[in-house]
């Protein structure tokens, strides 16, 4: 919360429960005593009652009222910050100096109402993020000494077998021992459909086992398992601040000792020039009617709603910053492997010269890729048959391809280009036109083969592309593949501008020349990509789940694998930044109006506070608008989200 509010309770126990209900809230319970009090003040004033029980009751409204803020300005004043408070204070005290009790009362009244609502708004959207930890079982099966005991989650050690039964939830993140199953992991990563999982799938924190017994290594401890991190993170990150919280304090800061300063030369200059009394009072009502409390405390309440509700989206937005960041941007560059595509190469065809058959050409390539972690190599040793012998002084060549040696023989694979595909290059062209990668194949400096590798599209990658069009983004294809597989991809989910044949310098420079165009958000996989997420206005990581390297790189992690989260994550981010400026322009637009109002007499201090505190709970309730989700995806086609789900969880 920015310092320039000065408004809300900063000493809360951070181990206290947050209020679920409205009168759970201290600030709340006083403002119904204060108002009662207050109350019974009219009542005595409006039967003619004796004038001291009158002022008496007026007297400990107002020091009720008092009590919500009162005592957190001073302690701020000590810290030499000046904010929203210390203006009703001293309007406050003034009110009272000059014989207005019952206003003063009321002001007080109202302040504290807005400092009930306020922190309760805060607390509810705190305690809809901190909700994710429920969604870890009380309980937790584990095989010890070959039996089955029960333990709490908190007791899990790295290294414990877990059994997970049908229906239960998984207690901490793991990898799956034993069993096969489908786990719904919709309240965590968003994903609509069961994912299915066996032995070496990773499991995490949260997950619904569907119909299969499981044996679960676990590989993380409940503190710092996949669910804690994302709460602690957004929770960290919470305090980065946006572009229009910024202009929020910009603001108020330099505001609040102004408008001391204007409403101290109001009351000196005309107590000389009139009626001492009644300029006083005026500058009293200026005091008020100008507090910035409204302009201060309406973007961060807009932004911990959204990022808040965007977690249950399994939308991992670190922070204000990123949050405006992404409601600003206009272009969305898109990775192609990971992210575009499934990033599960298969191999798809072997074109083959010389009498050469299709095995021996795999069983070269497979020779050289056998210790490679390169996606490719995982799909051409898939499609090997038998063992594969791996070749010797296998040495990468940056951005082309593998040399090495095997009976005394120099084994080559690479890109076209690198290898000159001879009488294969009409093959090679009809694979890169279906949008297969195509690698080339050389035994002894003869070319053998040619072998067609294809990462599927994503089902969900045209629908993306076409929803972001039709929201006005400009799309970009960013690809370390060849121009003509590039092209081929891009086609298909109708992406015109394509930038291919990139390393990941290129692409950090790429994203350079498109910020000076628009904002620019950059969408990868988080590792090769990073000096892109780096350096574009938004970084996004796809499918950031456990994934720490995406979750450092990049600003916004997508925790599933379905891209529309994309899109989602951009709506709701629009509409959480419209909410924030609606309510910087409201809070500019009332302090304007007011201070010509109050500095003329025509409204009086009551009015006026009555005014800005009104205004204030309206702000604060457009905030909260911010916490609402949509379902994934608009239209009948299109599975929906876990939205619903994820809230009934939380």
């Amino acid at each position: 919360m920015s310092e320039a509010c000065g408004c809300g309770n900063d000493d809360r126990d951070e181990d206290e429960r947050e209020p679920e209900r409205l009168w759970e809230v201290s600030e709340l319970r006083a403002a119904a005593a204060a108002g009662v009090v207050l109350l019974a003040g009219y009542v005595v004033g409006w039967a003619d009652g004796p004038r001291p029980v009158e002022i008496g009751l007026y007297a400990l409204a107002l020091v009720i009222g008092a009590w919500t803020f009162v005592p957190s300005t001073l302690r701020r004043l000590a810290k030499g910050q000046i904010g929203v408070g210390t203006l009703m204070t001293i309007a406050a005290v003034g009110a009272v100096i000059l014989g207005e009790v019952g206003e003063a009362a009321m002001l007080a009244f109202l302040f504290s109402i807005s400092e009930g609502l306020e922190e309760y708004s805060l607390a509810r959207t705190r305690r809809g993020l901190r909700a994710l930890l429920s969604l870890v079982p009380d309980e937790a099966t584990v095989l010890r000494d070959g039996t089955e005991t029960t333990i709490a989650p908190s007791d899990l050690r790295v290294g414990d077998r877990m059994l997970v039964k049908p229906g239960e939830r998984v207690a901490t993140d793991g990898t799956i021992v034993s069993g096969r199953t489908a786990l719904d992991v919709s309240a965590i990563t968003g994903e609509s459909v069961p994912v299915e999982a066996g032995p070496g799938s990773e499991v995490f924190a949260g997950s619904i086992n569907g119909t299969g017994v499981l044996e679960v290594e676990v590989t993380s401890t409940a503190a710092d398992n996949s669910l804690a991190r994302i709460v602690a993170i957004v929770e960290a990150e919470q305090s980065r601040k946006g572009e229009a919280q910024r202009l929020a304090d910009r603001i108020a800061k330099p505001l609040v000792p102004a408008i001391m300063v204007a409403a101290a030369l109001i009351a000196a200059i005309g107590s000389v020039l009139g009626d001492p009394v009644v300029w006083v009072e005026r500058a009293l009502v200026v005091l008020v009617a100008a507090s910035p409390c409204a302009l201060a405390i309406s973007v961060p309440v807009t932004v911990v709603a959204a990022i808040g509700a965007a977690s249950k989206l399994g939308v991992l937005v670190k922070g204000g910053a990123a949050l405006e960041a992404l409601g600003a941007v206009c272009t969305v560059a898109l990775d192609k492997t990971g992210t575009l595509t499934a990033n599960k190469p298969t191999v798809i065809d072997v074109a083959t010269t010389g009498g050469v058959t299709r095995q021996q050409v795999l069983d070269v390539a497979a020779a050289l890729e056998a210790r490679s972690e390169h996606p490719l190599a995982a799909a051409i040793l898939t499609a090997t048959e038998g063992p594969v012998r791996p070749a010797e002084d296998v040495e990468a060549v940056t951005g082309a391809g593998l040399t090495g040696r095997r009976d005394g023989r120099r084994l080559r694979l690479g890109r076209p280009g690198w290898l000159d595909p001879g009488p294969l290059a009409d093959q090679v062209a009809a694979m890169q036109a279906a949008g297969a990668t195509a690698v080339l194949v050389e035994n002894h400096d003869q070319l053998i083969g040619a072998i067609a590798v294809r990462d599927e599209l994503r089902p969900e990658a045209a629908h993306v592309v076409a929803a972001l069009r039709r929201g006005g983004y400009r799309v970009a294809m960013l690809t370390g593949d060849n121009h003509a597989t590039a092209t081929a991809l891009a086609r298909q989910v109708g992406i015109d501008t394509v930038h291919a044949d990139l390393r990941p310098e290129d692409k950090a420079a790429l994203i350079s020349q498109l910020r000076q165009h628009s904002s620019t958000a950059m969408v990868g996989d988080g590792v090769n990509d990073a000096p892109a997420l780096a350096t574009a206005d938004l970084g996004i990581a796809m499918g950031a789940m456990g994934t720490d390297v995406a979750i450092e790189t990049a600003d916004v992690a997508l925790m599933g694998e379905d891209l529309r989260h994309l899109t989602q994550a951009l709506d709701h981010a629009r509409r959480a930044r419209r909410i924030m400026l609606q309510n910087v322009g409201l809070s500019l637009g009332l302090i304007t109006v007011l201070i010509p109002l109050a500095l003329t007499g025509v409204l009086g201090l009551a009015a006026v506070v009555a005014v800005h505190e009104l205004a204030e709970i309206v702000v604060i309730a457009n905030g909260v608008r911010a916490g609402r989700t949509k379902p994934l995806g608009a239209d009948a086609t299109t599975p929906t989200t876990v939205a619903a789900a994820a809230a009934a969880h939380t």
